[in-house]
């Protein structure tokens, strides 16, 4: 009798522990951020609340918050320069994917932070800030130059995913937008050792500076296969919507797609195999929204959970957060190429945090790999 040797597959690190965490638990029926479980933050905390308890490492009081987005907003506004430089890049390459133009606009950042290249905990904190502060102000004037229009300040009486909204589309949200891309920030704000939380420790690991290591995690994030996905997902939805306006149907789309083994977006989770719970909690709030202010995107939900049916009947796979993310933004009409910037908004506070948590505790991560190349030969033979 022969006995399998086969080992599992870790490409990928899969199923690999490389390393502890105070900042954030993901299980198969949890996700929670220094203690608190996610659907209890979406229900009960904002963003801000949020950003402190990772950034800082426990939750408000009143004054502390207070002092903290009084600290956002004065650091809102990113230097002139940077505002110039992501309005050129619209301009003269407007195919420029707008998270390649996040990534240089940190980068440039870098330049004019006074704390740059110190990595102590005060200086990590402050750019920290910073960075959460200035980023929707980079991506509203990048999406606005891409428009032909000029660059919105944030405003200081609104919250930071209202802001958000605002530096993008040029108009003060109403409520139930602000809240619906505040629950999505909360939702996005953190997910331990990720492809690019990881590329974030790793970069800070060579001690390296905050900056350099936040460009890492934006180029991480950019992929389809991470971050992108949402974008990927709701262009896949787009598509059935048009075969199905068309006279095909949803299932025959889907019976097509898995006899030509496309990858489906939005669907499957390297952790939640039974379903990842923040895609029920966006869903619920995306519902809310077009319900109350733009009833014909029900149509996308409509469609969304058709689909959704399907692919857990035929293939027994539930959707991530990213496939509610597409429409829940499509509906409240931005643009689709900055749904992941959007996501860097939100994530950036994971990622100085994790930053931060690896310089406090460092040790440079470099991993072995098994070598399967060919046997070793004599170059003179």
């Amino acid at each position: 009798m022969t006995t399998s040797t086969k080992q599992p597959d870790t490409r990928g690190l899969a199923g690999q522990t490389i390393g502890d965490t105070q900042i954030c638990s993901v299980g198969q029926s949890h996700l929670i951020y220094r203690g608190y479980e996610i659907a209890d933050l979406a229900a009960h905390a904002t963003f801000e609340e949020v950003a402190f308890l990772l950034l800082v490492g426990h939750k408000p009081s009143s004054a502390e918050l207070d002092a903290f987005k009084a600290e956002i907003n004065e650091y809102a506004n990113p230097h002139p320069s940077v505002i110039e430089l992501v309005q050129k890049i619209a301009k003269t390459s407007p195919d420029t994917h707008p998270m390649s133009a996040l990534r240089t606009a940190v980068s440039a950042a870098s330049h004019l932070d006074p704390d740059c290249e110190d990595n102590s905990p005060e200086a990590e904190l402050r750019k920290s800030k910073r960075l959460m502060a200035s980023i929707p102000a980079m991506i509203g004037a990048h999406q606005r130059a891409l428009e032909g229009k000029e660059a919105v300040a944030p405003d200081p009486s609104l919250s930071h995913a209202a802001n958000l909204l605002l530096c993008i589309t040029g108009e003060r949200p109403g409520e139930i937008a602000a809240k619906v891309m505040d629950v999505s920030l909360i939702l996005y704000a953190e997910h331990d050792f990720n492809a690019s939380t990881f590329t974030c420790r790793v970069i800070a690991s060579t001690m390296s500076d905050m900056h350099s290591a936040i460009c890492g995690g934006i180029g991480a994030l950019k992929g389809p296969l991470h971050g992108g996905a949402n974008e990927a997902a709701m262009d896949m939805l787009a598509e059935i919507m048009e075969a199905v306006e068309g006279g095909t149907t949803a299932e025959a789309w889907l019976q097509n797609a898995f006899e030509t083994k496309r990858k489906l977006m939005g669907f499957g989770h390297r952790v939640y195999k039974n379903g990842d719970h923040r895609a029920g909690i966006l869903r619920e709030w995306g519902l809310k929204y077009s319900e109350q202010e733009n009833p014909e995107a029900r149509k996308w939900f409509d469609l969304g959970d058709e689909v959704q049916g399907i692919m857990l009947r035929e293939k027994n796979i539930h959707p991530n957060v990213d496939y509610p993310c597409g429409m829940t933004y499509f509906s409240m009409g931005i643009p689709v190429p900055q749904y992941t910037p959007i996501f860097v908004a939100s994530r950036v506070t994971g990622w100085c945090a994790h930053i931060m948590e690896q310089h406090q505790n460092n040790r440079i991560i470099r991993p072995l790999a098994e070598y399967t190349g060919p046997e070793l030969k004599s170059w003179e033979s």
